[in-house]
């Protein structure tokens, strides 16, 4: 066959309900204490001694939520046979966060099942802010919207067998002029008649497909097998965010992986001040402090069949004055529409409705740091608030609102919660508007292949 197969044998599964650090249990006092990894994530369980645990519970739906590892450091050691010399450069994106944030992590995802020992920090395509359709302008790094040191810290806990390389020049031996080998994943297994937006059905054998690839073209080329000194580059063909089915690893990977990509300081730091005066505006609106979050997706890039205006804002109006929200954070970059939607708010409802811009005019510094930001970056300052309201209101199929809603879902059941419900009334934490008709034409297939 070649160099490499992946290969499982040798390696020993670790068995369910076993947690691989050391936990801490709250009861009158801290006991430390090596328990099932249910004592800490969710589920209560008993000591012999002590009788019943209290059940303990991450939240795992906050933007600074911890990354808790062993779920990947799991899949690291039991699915793959590592291999110096495969690299995989994962900046074949453009987007908004949802976008750009699923391409990242899944392929990362491809690149562990291919036991690539080199990933290249992903760079991240911009957009112009004259038109929100072009999406492919020039490259910022991973610092751009992301906190490189947190991701490089839980990677190398997690999966100390792959080299971060800080760009494409760092990649030892690595050909001049630099040119990596692009791939599609979904071309090493047959589809058949499956619609080409479907998530990927071969992930279960993507690593023997890559093989096969990489041993072929080294026949063909005459190319020596991977190592460091012949080192394979793979760079992913552009949309492959929405490939793998995520509930493939388990439902405590799904919950946790996407702890992996948490927002530059600064910017969560903004993020969560502008969250605080939320709370104070909302209490000013109603004497609670309680908000429901909103986001308005009519941008000028937004699909001619995603559900409009009026859908959207009279849905989430009615619904949210149906639970009693006196105030209501809305996320959106129309402006002309806010002002519609916040009119139709206050003069309907009685109901108070503010943006960030709006918002943080009171404090000017804050203000002056949130327009120093572009106009993507800014949106990750709405996806903190959203995260942090207490009920939110969006619209499938858009990406943005489909990753608030499936990291707010975390909440539900901590580290072993369900999918999220397609279509129906949300999961008391969050509801989306849209059509649920169609799998692939309402882009069903991505609440399938969505990190949270």
């Amino acid at each position: 066959m070649g160099p490499r197969l992946s290969s499982t044998s040798g390696l020993t599964a670790r068995p369910r309900g076993v947690l691989p650090i050391v936990c801490l249990i709250s009861l009158a006092t801290i006991w430390l204490c090596r328990l099932p990894k249910m004592c800490l994530y969710g589920e209560g369980t008993s000591d012999p001694k002590l009788g019943p645990v209290a059940r303990q519970t991450v939240d795992l739906s906050k933007a600074d939520s911890p990354f808790i590892s062993w779920p990947l450091e799991r899949v690291c050691k039991e699915s793959t046979t590592w291999t110096p010399g495969i690299v995989f450069v994962c900046d074949n994106n453009s987007g908004g966060i949802g976008n750009i944030r699923n391409y990242i992590l899944t392929c990362f995802r491809y690149a562990i099942d291919a036991g690539a020992t080199g990933i290249v920090f992903p760079r991240i395509r911009t957009r112009s802010e004259k038109d929100l359709s072009n999406l492919m302008l020039a490259y910022q790094g991973f610092d751009y919207f992301f906190d490189e040191k947190h991701f490089r810290q839980s990677l190398q806990t997690a999966c100390p067998q792959v080299t971060l390389f800080n760009s494409t020049d760092d990649i030892p031996h690595a050909p001049v002029p630099f040119k990596a080998e692009q791939i599609t994943p979904r071309n090493f297994g047959r589809r058949g008649g499956c619609d080409k937006r479907e998530l990927n059905k071969h992930t279960g054998r993507f690593d023997q497909g890559f093989w096969t690839h990489i041993n072929d073209t080294a026949e063909q080329f005459k190319l020596p097998p991977p190592s460091i000194r012949h080192p394979r580059i793979i760079r992913f063909t552009w949309g492959v965010q929405w490939d793998w089915p995520v509930f493939r690893d388990g439902p405590e990977f799904v919950a946790t992986y996407g702890g992996l990509l948490r927002f530059r300081g600064d910017i969560l730091a903004l993020g969560q001040r502008t969250a605080g005066y939320m709370r104070q505006f909302a209490a000013r609106h109603g004497g609670s402090r309680s908000f429901a979050g909103l986001h308005l997706r009519t941008e000028n890039d937004a699909l001619s069949r995603w559900p409009k205006f009026d859908e959207q804002s009279g849905a989430y109006l009615e619904r949210a004055a149906g639970m009693d929200f006196k105030a209501a954070y809305l996320a959106t970059g129309n402006k002309t529409e806010a002002r519609k939607l916040t009119t139709a708010a206050a003069d309907d409802y009685g109901m108070a409705v503010i943006t960030k811009h709006e918002l943080l005019k009171d404090y000017p510094s804050d203000l002056a740091a949130l327009d120093a930001l572009t106009w993507d970056q800014q949106a990750l300052i709405d996806f903190i608030l959203l995260l942090e309201c207490d009920y939110f209101l969006g619209v499938s199929p858009s990406s943005f609102s489909m990753n608030v809603a499936g990291k707010r879902h975390l909440q539900a059941e901590g580290l072993y919660t369900r999918p999220w419900r397609i279509g129906g009334n949300g999961d008391g934490r969050s509801w989306l508007v849209g059509k649920y008709e169609h799998y692939w034409e309402d882009w069903l297939f991505m609440f399938e292949s969505l990190w949270p």
